[in-house]
This record gives C-alpha cells, structure tokens and sequence, in this order.
C-alpha cells in the first residue's frame, strides 16, 4: 500500500508540474484544499477513486495512469488544463460581448432619445441573451448537465423580460410568472429522462 501511495504522489505531482499548476490551483480545479493535494503528494494520503477519476479527467489521461510506475508525463495534459481555462475564458468573454452590446445601445439610445423611458430595456434583454451564449459554450465545452439550470435561468430572464415590457405599456402581467411553474417542472421531468446508450 506504501507503494502504491508513493507512485500516485509521483505521478499527480508530475502531471501537476507538467501542466505549470501549483499546488492551490490544483486543488482550486478539484475543489478540495491545498493542504490535501500537498498530503498527496507526501504520500501521507490516498485520494478515493472518484477525486482519482477526477484528476486523470483534469490532465487527460486513463486512469491506470496514476497507479503506474513507468510513465511520461503526456504533453496532452498541460494542453487540457490550458484548454479548458480558455474555455472559461472565452465563454465569460462571449457573454461580456452581449452587455457590451446591450451597454452601447443604452448609450444611443440616450443620445438619439434621451426622452425614451424604456432605454433600460436593453439590459433587461441581456440577461436572457446572456443565458443563450452560455448554453452555446457550456454544450459545446462544458458538462451539460449544467444545461438544464442554463435553461431555467434563461426562462425566468425571457419571462421577466417579457413582463417588464408589458409594463413600460402599462400592461401588468405579473401573471406570465405563472407559465415559469410548469416551464420548471418540465425542466426538472427532462433533467431525469435517462437516455439509453445505443450499442
């Protein structure tokens, strides 16, 4: 057992380097403290499989990796860390576009017809926009489990959008909050449909 934790010490504090991470960001990336990665990486603690499975996730490689004697450290592993932190990075870039978007029509707006008393509309608009941008990103990059809480907040943002409108007319259509509840339950109902892996 002694060599097993020392091979898996070795192994995560190579992948580690490897990837140019300390010990904080690693354990910032696996939401644990940097006091367990640094007992680790003493060998004074084993990870469970799950925080094993993790980490062979976050550098990209199989995970016998970790529990082998003899490996090169993959280059594909700093390349998985830096990827997905440029993930990261251009999904809050793609949603910042849209306030800037929303920002610079509110400045326009302003400017052209400052007597206008919907010009902070736009804002309101972005919150579901932002929503969609990060829905794209998240299916394309991210786990999409996240998906189904994307989609209930870009609901809520659509249906307070939509009410907040009505009322710069004077509509008032609280009501709209109503079509949420069964939209929600919905949401959740999908969230649990199990899909069948095709062979």
């Amino acid at each position: 057992m002694e060599d097993l934790k020392s091979v898996i010490a070795k192994n995560i504090v190579a992948l580690r380097q490897g990837a140019k991470l300390t010990q904080s960001e690693l354990a910032e990336r696996l939401n644990y403290s940097d006091k367990a990665i640094s007992k680790w990486e003493r060998a004074e603690s084993l990870p469970d499989i799950t925080v094993l499975k993790a980490i062979a996730d976050l550098f990209g490689v199989p995970l016998d990796y970790l529990v082998r004697e003899e490996n090169d450290v993959p280059a594909a592993a700093s390349e998985q860390v830096n990827g997905k932190h440029n993930h990261r990075v251009i999904t809050t870039l793609s949603v910042l576009i849209v306030w800037f978007v929303a920002t610079l029509a509110f400045v326009l707006m302003d400017m052209i017809a400052p007597s206008l008393k919907m010009r902070y509309i736009v804002f309101v608009y972005a919150l579901p926009l932002s929503m969609i941008v990060w829905l794209v990103m998240n299916s394309v990059w991210f786990n999409v489990r996240k998906n189904y809480l994307i989609i209930s907040l870009m609901m809520w943002t659509g249906l307070l959008s939509v009410i907040l409108t009505l009322h710069c007319f004077n509509i008032g259509s609280w009501q709209l909050l109503l079509l949420g509840i069964p939209g929600q339950i919905a949401i959740w109902l999908w969230s649990k449909l199990k899909c069948r892996k095709e062979k």
